[in-house]
């Protein structure tokens, strides 16, 4: 950044700002004022993205209106495209979290854009006596249609990324599970021995459940498409031309590609944030989801001498500084600790929206921010999940099959033969005696040995059939 400054002023009085870059004095009070996170904005580029392709589609609906003079519309228009391009992501500056319901992020955009324009006219930055990002780029918008019409373009252009990583997980589980299909292992209800399965459809089971959360994404994110661009400050288009709202909103969808569509009352559409609650109960249903799914793979690999030891996680990394040859579950542990961190997330949201008042949430920045950084959590947790845990899964067969056989919860099958009073004396004798169930069956039960065979046979375990005496 150059030592060379440009003088700038607003309402407030004037500001010296650095001379090559490309906001301007609000940008400047914002971050001077806004010292929360040390996050910029720029952490999610899409945000950036979707705040150019909004200011793209505004300039363009303007100049077809005749509110916009056509050579600075196409210059605001190039200067947009640098923006949708990313070239200046390093320019927006603000704090993720900001007091002002977005303005400053919006004055953000207004400023880097017109001083790109400048530029390209060969201008200097801050002359905006020829193109000014309030009269120009700001033009028949306000922050509170246009930010959050930004938020929700980006939230369509990320919630895709995590969609991919949920199905090629819950793909990788269903690889792991036909490689397991004749592992036989116990169930357990309550910590304790139920009855036998196979762990291919325990890993089957996982397979499931994260694959439900797509579709439950999709859904979340149709309610996206929904935006209230054209509503300039509380829904009645003030400042606005007549025919600018459909204009507006028929650029944005063509420039994006998405079936953008105007909300049918602009007044409630400008408060309103139900999508965001939607979109962030589903990803604490992912988060829950996959914190299970990670405490049962805990669970299943503890030991290896004195836990399950069902089944081997990839060795990734010592786990002790004290205890030679100790290795943890590094991988499950961190998506435990991202699905916590999304759970509190959730509630942040809900909060916020309720915080709403009148016209206007003035709460959006921490939505906006919690929203993007549990979907990149999510996603990320899922691809190092998938990489570095599920797909090196390895079972432990001959131990499995153990625990199956020393089992009581294998003599359930004999409840359609002798009852369950019967089949109890049998599991009460087994656990005081140490015997196995088979051999105390065969014993008392009255059932010949050629239909305990079959009762017991591995093939019987695996898929049941129905035995009656």
């Amino acid at each position: 950044m150059s030592s060379k400054m440009r003088i700038e002023h607003d309402l407030l009085g004037v500001k010296e700002i650095p001379i090559d870059v490309y906001f301007g004095i609000q940008t400047l009070r914002a971050v001077e004022n806004f010292k929360i996170t040390d996050i910029p904005i720029s952490i999610e580029p899409k945000m950036i993205k979707a705040l150019g392709y909004v200011k793209k589609a505004a300039a363009m609906a303007n100049m077809d209106l005749g509110v916009l003079p056509r050579d600075v519309g196409e210059v605001i228009i190039a200067a947009c495209d640098a923006v949708i391009s990313e070239e200046l992501n390093d320019q927006f500056v603000v704090d993720s979290i900001q007091g002002g319901a977005g303005t400053s992020t919006n004055m953000n955009a207004n400023e880097v854009i017109a001083n790109k324009a400048l530029e390209i006219l060969r201008q200097n930055k801050g002359r905006y006596d020829i193109v000014h990002p309030n009269n120009h780029v700001n033009c028949s918008q306000s922050t509170n249609d246009a930010y959050p019409t930004a938020i929700r373009l980006a939230l369509l252009l990320i919630i895709p990324e995590l969609e991919n990583s949920l199905t090629s997980l819950s793909s990788a589980f269903q690889t792991k599970a036909m490689e397991f299909q004749t592992i036989i292992k116990m169930g357990r209800t309550h910590l304790q021995d139920a009855v036998p399965m196979t762990l291919a459809q325990e890993f089957g089971a996982f397979a499931t459940t994260i694959k439900e959360d797509v579709d439950r994404l999709e859904s979340a994110r149709s309610l996206f498409y929904e935006v209230n661009l054209g509503a300039t400050a509380i829904g009645t288009g003030i400042n606005a031309p007549p025919g600018y709202a459909s204009l507006v909103i028929d650029n944005l969808s063509k420039l994006t590609g998405l079936p953008i569509t105007r909300s049918i009352d602009l007044i409630e559409s400008s408060w309103d944030t139900g999508a965001y609650i939607q979109l962030s109960g589903v990803l604490r249903r992912v988060a829950v989801k996959l914190s299970k799914i990670c405490n049962d793979l805990r669970l299943l690999s503890s030991g290896p001498r004195a836990g399950f030891n069902e089944i081997n996680l990839p060795l990734l990394q010592p786990g002790s500084s004290i205890m030679p040859g100790k290795v943890n579950p590094v991988i499950p542990e961190v998506v435990n600790q991202i699905a916590f961190q999304v759970i509190g997330m959730d509630l942040t949201v809900t909060l916020a929206s309720e915080a709403g008042q009148l016209q206007l949430n003035v709460m959006e920045p921490v939505m906006a921010f919690d929203l993007f950084v549990m979907l990149e959590m999510l996603q990320r947790g899922c691809c190092v999940l998938e990489d570095k845990c599920v797909r090196g899964i390895t079972a432990n067969r001959d131990r499995c099959r153990e625990m199956v056989m020393n089992s009581i919860g294998i003599v359930t099958a004999l409840n359609p033969v002798i009852g369950y009073e019967g089949s109890t004396l049998i599991a009460m004798e087994a656990l005081a005696t140490g015997r196995a169930v088979y051999d105390i069956a065969l014993e008392k039960s009255g059932i010949d040995k050629e239909t305990l065979d079959q009762i017991f046979s591995i093939d019987n375990i695996l898929n049941p059939v129905f035995f009656r005496k």
